[in-house]
């Protein structure tokens, strides 16, 4: 969850340092594909990053049994600071186990894409 709130930030603070102009951040990523290739304990690291590229933010994620996992963010968003309520914004969170596999994945992306 703290990569989500570093990578909310930032998205936030591009948008006010950008004024009045159509701001980018990120680098856009097809969730579709991803969440049609992807199987949870088989996915490996390397065939991510082969779909993906190289992810945007790299972390650990430590669940509430103490489990720890690597995680890789990927974000996207694009808009313009003056209508913000046509912005997009795609975040895909991915966890992988000590063996290099796919753990579980989160993605969120605004209603309208």
């Amino acid at each position: 969850m703290t990569n989500l709130l570093r990578t909310s930030a930032v998205l936030f603070s591009i948008v006010l340092l950008s004024a009045c102009s159509t701001i980018q951040a990120g680098r856009d990523f097809d969730v579709g594909m991803f969440a049609a290739k992807i199987q949870q304990n088989v996915t490996t690291q390397a065939e991510v990053r082969s779909w993906l590229g190289e992810p945007m933010g790299v972390g650990m994620a430590v669940e509430s049994d103490g489990a720890r996992y690597d995680e890789w963010d990927y974000y996207f968003a694009e808009g313009q600071i003056q209508d913000m309520s046509t912005a997009k914004v795609k975040i895909l969170q991915v966890k992988f186990g000590k063996d290099g596999k796919v753990h579980s994945y989160n993605w969120t992306t605004t209603a309208k894409q």
